[in-house]
């Protein structure tokens, strides 16, 4: 039993799960919704546009969160430096994501331009830019409040994003223009980020921000940046040259399969976020690796279950969440269930790698990330067709799982989990 005026420790603690894993749940059906009301709101043409768009910020994202998000949430100080390093890392992203967004503004506008039309990418991709650092920043915040062990805080922004995006895009006409969409997207982050910089101030009050860190040689989040892009970006980075240099409709049909398996993604990065901790205090290789491995299993059965109710959906359904892109993205759910059901597998091996032996992540992620996209693509140019693209990433993620488990059966047997494992990305 505490003492009296000092709050039981599991409790907080249990909250601040809770906290973080509704936090994560927020955002994934944030990202959810807009691609869902954008599908249903635009034609076929015009949803693969938007989602070349919202691809290019995904990317973003993904690249933020390594190089600022993941190095600030390791940050172990005195309240002072803690919050020195969050309002850092806020004003960093505040000042990258507005040279990065006028970049993206100029080459919109001369595309559009050159096109003599504003209602395709063009004017898409000049909207982006516009709004960037207005989402980036919002996003950010949740890296700043984690840091600060203030998980509900992010859960109350990202609660109020949910809130506001969501009607603003509803209320759209149909068949509207990619660049509209992306603005009205963008405009609904401010809300969130104004009520997110409230929040923060009071933690930050005081502390000087300084940048100069993130552009020296050897930050942390250099290594993240590795990672996340040979896991993450490389596949996206390849969808996004599918639609622009070959097939646009492809990315929308990959794209809408996707979103459907978007609650999977929150049962990921939980397994992200919490995995590591929770795998590391078990204290042995062998209790490690079974508690994992029957993670992985479980992961990997939600994700075939998932995949088959999708399958089972009525066309009228489909189309009332995907609107006209569901007749091209219902063919590739089995290809995607699958390779769900696998990335539940291999998640749960780079989280053991990740805990046992830190430095074996990266060969692993690098070798077959790259792998996958190369199947994706031939499976595109094989099938001339997006059904082919979806099941080289299916293959690509299963030869990853099969990768990542057999490093972790090959580790030496004396070896123990690392004192404070570093995060992941998802096996993808």
């Amino acid at each position: 039993m505490s003492a009296p005026g000092h709050p039981p420790r599991v409790p907080r603690r249990s909250g601040a799960a809770l906290a973080s894993v509704l936090d994560q749940a927020a955002s994934s059906l944030t990202n959810i919704a807009v691609l869902v009301i954008a599908a249903r709101v635009s034609t076929a043409h015009g949803f693969a546009t938007f989602s070349m768009v919202y691809l290019t910020f995904t990317v973003l994202l993904g690249l933020n969160m390594s190089y600022v998000g993941q190095a600030v949430v390791l940050t172990r100080a005195d309240p002072a430096a803690t919050g020195a390093a969050c309002r850092s890392a806020i004003a960093f992203t505040a000042l990258a994501s507005t040279a990065v967004g006028a970049l993206l503004a100029v080459a919109g506008a001369v595309a559009a331009a050159v096109s003599g039309s504003w209602g395709g990418s063009g004017g898409a991709f000049l909207a982006l830019g516009l709004v960037l650092p207005a989402a980036l920043v919002q996003d950010g915040l949740r890296y700043a409040f984690s840091t600060l062990r203030r998980p509900a805080l992010a859960l109350a922004a990202d609660t109020l994003r949910l809130l506001a995006v969501v009607p603003a895009l509803l209320v759209q006409p149909r068949h509207a223009a990619p660049g509209l969409l992306v603005a009205v997207w963008g405009v609904s982050a401010l809300p969130a980020l104004l009520l997110g910089l409230r929040l923060l101030r009071p933690h930050v009050r005081g502390a000087r921000a300084d940048v100069r860190p993130y552009v020296r040689r050897g930050h942390l989040g250099q290594r993240f940046v590795v990672e996340f892009a040979v896991g993450n970006a490389s596949s996206q980075i390849a969808v996004l040259g599918l639609g622009l240099f070959a097939a646009p409709l492809a990315v929308g049909a990959l794209r809408g399969a996707t979103t459907l398996f978007g609650p999977l993604n929150v049962l990921f990065n939980s397994v992200n976020a919490f995995g590591p901790p929770l795998l590391g205090g078990l204290g042995g290789r062998r209790a490690t690796t079974r508690a994992a491995a029957g993670l992985g299993l479980v992961l990997c059965a939600v994700g075939l279950a998932w995949g088959l109710v999708l399958y089972g959906l009525p066309d009228a359904v489909g189309h009332q969440l995907l609107g006209a892109t569901w007749e091209s993205a219902s063919s590739l759910l089995p290809a995607s269930g699958a390779q769900y059901a696998v990335m539940g597998l291999g998640t749960c091996a780079l989280v053991t790698l990740r805990v046992l032996s830190p430095r074996a992540t990266l060969s692993v992620q690098v070798l077959f990330s790259l792998l996958s996209v190369v199947l994706m693509l031939a499976g595109y140019l094989l099938t001339a067709s997006a059904l082919g693209a979806a099941w080289g990433l299916a293959v690509g993620s299963g030869l990853k799982a099969v990768a990542a488990w057999t490093r972790v059966v090959r580790l030496p047997a004396a070896e123990e989990p690392a004192a404070a494992p570093a995060p992941v990305v998802p096996a993808g």
